[in-house]
């Protein structure tokens, strides 16, 4: 539905065109994407520079086109202001189904290893959930520095998780002074809480940067970590997002197979059907 009347000057026209190209890339594969990672995908095709005014640009533009009912306002996820709306049900018999959708035994239980994927970047929390919920790895979102609560909840979980398995955790950062700090970061809190695990940085790294290339910001030489950073990498940082999305899915997925048993995983999984049978059986029989 239109509810402006915007009159676009051509070259943005233009831009709207190649963005709606770029959206219906990632929707054929069940992928929605941030402005931020939109942004970088036009960026690394050569239709804008990277520069923020660009970025600033690009958001207004966009806006407007889906105002004026050119880009569907489905197509933008925004990852920041997400609602927590209450659980309903029609009746028993939907409540039933739910159940059945939902049903899960812990499919790592015999597991050699216990591992979860943590990330500072909410905006690619969409991209790699649902490999996330199709293996059942918990993921955690820090936005940054995890506090002090979080982290001490976070390594309760792990520990209650990880007896008798060796604990890993996949990690996905920005390749910026801050950034590659909060692998040691995290070690170091997590340990001091008595959390035997191990922090895997999976991405962003050197040898990703080299292949993928993904477009380059300037170090925020206003990071007090930015001194040792530039001496080693030089005045350029990346970030993870700028991977693009099936990047990131095949990182993670990949990753996440290397640690896993399929034999033992799929064992679990003929289990939660032979439940849901019986569910289904007991549920419809009253």
């Amino acid at each position: 539905m239109k509810y402006r009347n915007i009159k676009f000057h051509k070259k943005n026209l233009v831009l709207i065109k190649k963005v709606k190209e770029i959206l219906e890339e990632y929707e054929e594969q069940g992928i929605k994407v941030t402005l931020r990672q939109l942004y970088y995908q036009l960026v690394s095709r050569d239709i804008i520079p990277n520069t923020q005014k660009e970025y600033s640009k690009l958001s207004k533009v966009l806006t407007d086109a889906r105002y004026s009912d050119m880009v569907s306002w489905d197509a933008i996820e925004d990852r920041v202001r997400i609602p927590e709306v209450p659980n309903t049900f029609m009746d028993i018999k939907h409540l039933l189904e739910v159940a059945c959708r939902s049903y899960q035994l812990d499919r790592w239980k015999e597991q050699e290893y216990y591992i979860e994927l943590w990330t500072e970047k909410d905006a690619i929390s969409s991209v790699i959930q649902p490999l996330c919920e199709k293996y059942q790895v918990t993921l955690s979102v820090n936005r940054g520095y995890t506090s002090a609560s979080a982290m001490y909840k976070s390594a309760e979980r792990i520990k209650d998780n990880c007896e008798n398995k060796e604990c890993i955790i996949l990690y996905l950062g920005d390749h910026d002074p801050s950034g590659l700090d909060m692998d040691r970061d995290i070690q170091d809190r997590l340990t001091e809480f008595d959390c035997a695990v191990a922090v895997l940085r999976i991405g962003l790294t050197q040898k990703q940067i080299k292949k993928y290339t993904p477009p380059p910001n300037p170090a925020k030489i206003t990071d007090p970590r930015a001194k040792e950073y530039i001496k080693k990498f030089g005045d350029t940082s990346w970030e993870v997002d700028a991977l693009e999305p099936q990047v990131l899915q095949k990182l993670v997925e990949d990753t996440i197979l290397i640690y896993l048993d399929l034999e033992k995983y799929e064992q679990v999984q003929e289990q939660e059907k032979k439940d849901i049978k019986v569910l289904k059986k007991e549920g419809g029989g009253k």
